[in-house]
């Protein structure tokens, strides 16, 4: 069976974690998949990011941490299955992952057989210390996709490439389930500067940077403008960013839910506010996300500061989100021509749990700053 028919949903360590995750946070957050709802809603790998590695032995096989990791890692992996969830690890198509550990780079086939071997679900493959060409990012994510596909095991393959080299063109034909679009995203509404460079904020890497991949997404392929900070609040470990505030938290989840993203969560989930397990948690939004048809949504029309969004649905449905990216709470109307619609449809707020009205020409909603009104239009005929 194809695999990511929808866009992949889970738990990411390296946001809140860094360096210092080990078997007992993934089995704590495992737990809390379970306890606070995030596995009823969807929400199924937990993946180990970076500086899970202890080394790599004589025989060419990688190997975990012995104080992180002492049972070694196919018992986490079957902790992670024994409460029926899905288990994703990290490596890199480099000499060196981003901290310096050991990486794949020619030992794709040894490395694939061994996440086999250990249960792995699912591998996010990152890109530093590699030569920077798209020859050979196209050659070495090719390895590594071909070295998975002859593992015989299902392994949803995440390509971390920071968009370089226009992933989204050959992602598909190396083996990819889903590629990065974009450099890191920093927990913040705006971009943040860090000694490297820029990390980029949710206005930025929503707004901007998605424009015009809509036509490369699609069942078993989807753009990822990079992991959800939502709930972060500034307590990364490895992420900078001041936080942002709730309502612009819900402008991310929603965005991302419209432009079909993948949802993995960065946050303590463990410890999560009532605010942040309110946005996760939202089926009617995460329903969008992952409707059967598989459509990235995308900007319908702009008026300042002002954009409305398109989300094409099965049933002929429609998903709208009505966004302000403007510092003051405005109306926003967004007209069926602007739509590209005609017709009487139901309308459903998805964050008040509630249906509006119905209308045969436009929508309206007052919209807070920083903040959206997101929408499911339901055909009357």
């Amino acid at each position: 069976m194809p695999l990511a028919l929808t866009p992949p949903m889970g738990w990411n360590s390296w946001n809140m974690f860094g360096a210092t995750v080990n078997a007992d946070v993934i089995i704590q957050v495992a737990d809390a998949f379970v306890s606070a709802g995030l596995k009823d809603a969807g929400y199924q790998y937990i993946v180990i990011d970076d500086h899970w590695q202890g080394g790599r032995g004589e025989d060419g096989k990688l190997f975990p941490g012995a104080q992180k990791f002492p049972d070694g890692m196919k018992a986490v992996a079957d902790a992670v299955h024994a409460r029926g969830l899905k288990f994703g690890i990290y490596s890199d198509a480099g000499t060196k992952t981003c901290g310096g550990r050991p990486a794949s780079q020619d030992y794709e086939e040894i490395d694939a057989r061994t996440f086999a071997e250990w249960g792995v679900d699912y591998l996010k493959y990152d890109w530093c210390h590699a030569e920077d060409t798209r020859a050979n990012a196209e050659y070495r994510y090719r390895r590594m996709g071909e070295a998975l596909k002859a593992t015989g095991r299902e392994i949803v393959y995440s390509i971390c490439e920071w968009g370089h080299h226009n992933p989204w063109l050959w992602g598909m034909q190396v083996g990819g389930n889903l590629w990065r679009t974009t450099g890191d995203i920093g927990d913040a509404w705006k971009d943040v500067a860090v000694p490297w460079g820029w990390l980029y904020g949710i206005e930025s890497i929503g707004f901007e940077q998605q424009r015009g991949l809509e036509q490369y997404a699609g069942p078993g392929h989807w753009n990822d403008p990079d992991m959800l900070v939502v709930g972060l609040k500034g307590s990364s470990r490895e992420i900078a960013g001041a936080g942002c505030t709730d309502i612009e938290y819900r402008t991310h989840f929603s965005l991302w839910c419209m432009l079909a993203a993948p949802l993995m969560i960065g946050c303590d989930v463990a410890h999560m506010d009532i605010a942040t397990h309110e946005i996760l948690l939202n089926r009617e939004v995460i329903a969008l996300n992952q409707d059967r048809l598989g459509r990235q949504g995308f900007r319908a029309c702009r008026s300042g500061l002002v954009e409305i969004w398109k989300k094409p649905l099965a049933e002929k449905a429609v998903g709208v989100a009505l966004f302000n990216r403007g510092d003051k709470k405005c109306t926003v109307r967004a007209h069926w021509s602007d739509l590209g619609l005609n017709g009487r449809y139901r309308i459903r707020d998805l964050w008040l749990h509630k249906d509006i009205d119905f209308s045969d020409c436009e929508v309206s909603a007052e919209v807070p700053a920083h903040g959206c009104v997101v929408l499911k239009l339901q055909p009357m005929d």
